[in-house]
């Protein structure tokens, strides 16, 4: 088997440490990249020390953000051919990588991650750029919302207590989105309360906080945004494409992205995204699979597998003819 039947894709598998316990770099925010110099180091870390490649042996392959400007992909072709000396790339949307990890290229891609959630119809494995709604409101907005609640439900707790890295576990295991918002607001006794151990010692006892946490994903207002929640974006990004393709699309809406795990995020994006499309006769089904949390990892390995993939690759040759800006011919 040659490497190039086995690309590596940045990032690593899910879960991969980085080599001699440096620090995670945070480049990107909101989708789009900041600061490339941190990116760069951050690639080379993971696939050296990490993956324990050489990059220039190995074909990669990029996942982008819909909400990502269309310069940044010709820095990225800069980066990989001229820092890191691969041999290849390959650059695909993160929503057409969703949709793949279930079989499907053809359908509207619901992401909602850490940064960012996007909302993208794609047919045929090309995205629908103007159709494409995002909202600043993700994993990262929530985690640093949900401490401000755990806050002010227990004012005692001291500032250490309560560290972005636990912050981030307590809302994974214990936040859950409500069906009915308003209604268990005003009722405490359908608050579901718990008590939790930091375990640092320290106690947090919670109530409506477990189901304000998420609610931003559904109404941003809540924390100053003026963008829609993510079923009114799938809504308005169906409604935005023709209506010849508008049922088909709908029929396969996949959700992906770490911050569709909450409990009742199916159940609730299905029940507001449902009526909206009713009112307009047509359905959407939704496609809620176990591991959405790395679907766009998973898309991503499983397309680079694929026998016919392989002359989709952009090769250092191509990049030293024609320079990086091939890129907006080569890649949707």
């Amino acid at each position: 088997m040659s490497s190039w039947d086995r690309p590596v894709l940045p990032g690593g598998a899910p879960g991969c440490e980085l080599a001699g316990g440096v620090a995670r770099a945070h480049p990107i925010k909101h989708g789009v990249v900041v600061d490339w110099d941190a990116l760069e180091g951050l690639w080379e870390r993971l696939m050296v020390g990490c993956l324990q490649v050489r990059p220039e042996q190995w074909p990669v392959l990029v996942s982008d953000s819909p909400s990502a400007p269309p310069e940044g992909r010709e820095k990225v072709a800069e980066l990989l051919f001229e820092a890191l000396t691969v041999p290849a790339c390959h650059m695909a949307s993160t929503a057409l990588l969703a949709l793949c990890s279930t079989g499907a290229f053809s359908g509207l891609a619901v992401e909602a991650g850490a940064g960012v959630c996007h909302t993208t119809p794609v047919y045929a494995g090309h995205s629908w750029h103007n159709a494409t709604f995002s909202l600043n409101v993700a994993g990262s907005t929530l985690s640093r919302y949900f401490r401000d609640l755990l806050v002010t439900a227990s004012p005692d707790l001291p500032p250490q207590a309560l560290p972005r890295k636990t912050v981030t576990q307590l809302k994974k295991r214990c936040c859950y989105v409500s069906l009915d918002f308003q209604g268990d607001i005003c009722d405490p006794a359908r608050h579901q309360r718990a008590c939790f151990c930091l375990g640092n010692g320290c106690y947090v006892n919670l109530g409506s906080e477990r189901f304000r946490c998420p609610e931003p994903l559904f109404q941003p207002s809540l924390l100053g945004h003026s963008e829609p929640g993510l079923p009114t974006l799938a809504f308005q990004a169906l409604q935005k494409i023709p209506t010849t393709l508008r049922t088909r699309l709908a029929n396969t809406v996949v959700l992906a992205g770490g911050s569709t795990l909450f409990p009742g995020f199916v159940e609730r994006m299905n029940q507001e995204l449902k009526a909206q499309c009713q009112k307009h006769g047509y359905r959407a089904c939704l496609v809620a699979q176990p591991g959405r949390g790395t679907a766009v990892w998973t898309g991503g390995s499983m397309m680079a597998s694929l026998h016919s993939f392989q002359c989709r690759w952009m090769t250092r040759a191509m990049y030293e003819e024609y320079g990086p800006f091939l890129v907006r011919e080569v890649f949707d």
